[in-house]
């Protein structure tokens, strides 16, 4: 790879500059960036100017000292000081021109690699409490956790996604959600019944009661107590239908989960319990007012927090100590929450709590994914008649299909909000980003299918001549391929799937103008169209490896 090759002779030189006395030792990191105009070279480093001000000279000189010490490099044309001391790197065309090869020949493979082979990452992510159906809301946090997941894969790490069920029978809003279905089954029975309060009074709430007494005795559902107890009790009845929705919904979007971990079982196997004696051992917690508090202020909480309510019930904080240790504790060297915004201010006291129980932090990451609007027209809509003031997630698949809706949510930074477009997501049009990238695919498929019928040869095309591809937009194209197990890599550490779908875009509009300038299929110059082919499959490899990671479709036809 032409980048790490850069960095490589980037270091040697500067080591150079800094053993001969032409610059001082400066504790600066080398990065290297593509210039906005390809006339400015393949890649630019501005190493210089963040020396300037440690080493007293002027960021061209600087650049003049590392110039004249670089050492031999053959992807390297030539390299040039530009503006205020960028250094700005052009690369030969042999080195792109072989990139088309290695995609070829690699496949599916290319852009992988095995950095993170020997280490385990969990992933958890939607998480959403078992109460009801998956909406917009909590949506987000679906497709980018399994798009992470497929970037970390590719990057060699051993993956396993998790879906938390927050069953435990503390979980106030479970104990309610079971309330509400219980006083709906007594309504269809015609037995008294009363809602709660703050009951779930979507009319998702009389489904579930519906499939509750279709599926148990009607007597063993009348007979449960309107206690505390029989409310818990009915809820665990009504999670196993809502999980199986929440499965169903989330395999239309392509993501399935290698394990449904119930909190109920940390209560059910004396995990909590355990948990809050070898905190008591470990002399981070005390008693006050009738609760247990562990001293979280002592690893950099803002106040102490409460684990053991004064009625015994045990705290989100409690059962996130005894979740994480059991995360660690089946094999996990890492682990990822995908959390929405509503949790976002308990992470330090997650953090602290773990400093405190004896557990490092640093293997635990946190990511806050922001809110999902839908808009239509500029204005907020919803969609459900149904879910009481919910949009779910499966109506949305219904109504814009499952690619576009992981693509949507996936075009934005996870930390930034995103408007849905319902009427940008409806287009069958260039306007749509997820028609316009798969159309690119599907052109090409037209492409190489209509090679084929016209007699050029569409298998062994890494074996054409290359050197052939000298076009600027040829050129423009095979950087882009280039790019990509950078990208990938970029991507995975920085848990951004939103730039691959960027890349996407890019590489489906650089494809487009290629197609409109150079002539791919030309039966009286056959050499040229086999090399143009090859770059064409190429660029066909890389969006199907794209989609991949995103977890769309690559259709052949549109």
């Amino acid at each position: 790879m032409a980048e790490s090759e850069l960095l490589d002779v980037l270091t040697e030189a500067l080591r150079a500059c800094v053993e001969c006395g032409a610059l001082p030792r400066c504790e600066t990191e080398i990065s290297l960036e593509h210039p906005p105009d390809p006339e400015m070279g393949d890649f630019s480093c501005n190493i210089a100017m963040r020396m300037a001000r440690e080493a007293g000279m002027s960021p061209r000189e600087i650049a003049a000292e590392i110039i004249d010490r670089l050492p031999e490099c053959a992807a390297v044309e030539r390299c040039e000081i530009a503006g205020p001391g960028f250094i700005n790197f052009y690369l030969c065309p042999t080195w792109l021109q072989d990139t088309v090869r290695n995609v070829l020949l690699e496949g599916a493979e290319f852009g992988r690699s095995n950095r993170g082979a020997g280490t385990k990452i969990q992933v958890e992510f939607v998480s959403a409490n078992p109460v009801g159906p998956l909406h917009i809301g909590n949506a987000r946090g679906g497709p980018y956790g399994d798009a992470v997941a497929n970037l970390l894969e590719a990057v060699g790490y051993e993956v396993e996604r998790e879906y938390l069920l927050n069953d435990g029978p503390d979980n106030t809003q479970f104990g309610l959600f079971g309330a509400s279905v219980q006083a709906r089954i007594r309504e269809l029975l015609d037995l008294e019944w009363e809602m709660p309060e703050d009951g779930y009074k979507g009319e998702y709430i009389i489904d579930y009661a519906r499939e509750l007494i279709e599926r148990h005795d009607e007597e063993t559902l009348a007979t449960i107590p309107t206690d505390a107890d029989g409310h818990y009790r009915m809820a665990i009845l009504a999670e196993e239908v809502v999980v199986e929705e929440i499965r169903e919904t989330l395999e239309l979007l392509g993501i399935e989960f290698d394990s449904w971990f119930s909190e109920r079982e940390l209560f059910e196997e004396g995990a909590i319990d355990e948990k809050i004696d070898e905190l008591r051992e470990l002399g981070v917690v005390y008693e006050e007012d009738g609760a247990l508090w562990l001293r979280t202020t002592e690893f950099g909480d803002e106040e102490d927090r409460v684990v053991v309510r004064r009625s015994g019930a045990k705290t989100y904080l409690m059962t996130d100590l005894a979740y994480v240790e059991s995360k660690l504790a089946r094999g996990a060297d890492h682990c990822i929450y995908v959390w929405g915004p509503d949790h976002a201010a308990q992470v330090p006291s997650v953090q602290a709590g773990m400093a405190a129980a004896g557990v490092d932090p640093g293997v635990t990451e946190f990511v806050i994914h922001q809110i999902v609007r839908l808009t239509e027209g500029g204005q907020v809509v919803r969609m459900s008649k149904r879910a009481g003031n919910i949009v779910t997630l499966r109506e949305l698949i219904e109504e814009v299909g499952a690619d576009v809706t992981r693509f949507f949510l996936l075009s934005r930074s996870i930390d930034s909000h995103l408007d849905f477009d319902l009427e940008l997501a409806r287009e069958q049009s260039e306007e749509n980003p997820v028609y316009y990238v798969q159309y690119a695919h599907a052109r090409i498929c037209s492409i190489l299918r209509e090679a084929s019928q016209r007699g050029l040869c569409t298998d062994d095309l890494h074996e054409a001549d290359l050197t052939l591809l000298e076009h600027p937009d040829e050129l423009r194209l095979m950087r882009w391929l280039a790019d990509y197990p950078g990208e990938v890599a970029d991507a995975a550490e920085r848990r951004a799937p939103h730039r691959l779908a960027h890349m996407s875009r890019d590489l489906a509009q650089t494809f487009h103008q290629f197609y409109g300038t150079c002539r791919v299929i030309d039966l009286d110059a056959t050499e040229l169209s086999s090399a143009r082919l090859a770059l064409v499959s190429a660029t066909q490899t890389v969006l199907r490896n794209l989609f991949g990671l995103l977890g769309i479709n690559a259709p052949e036809e549109m």
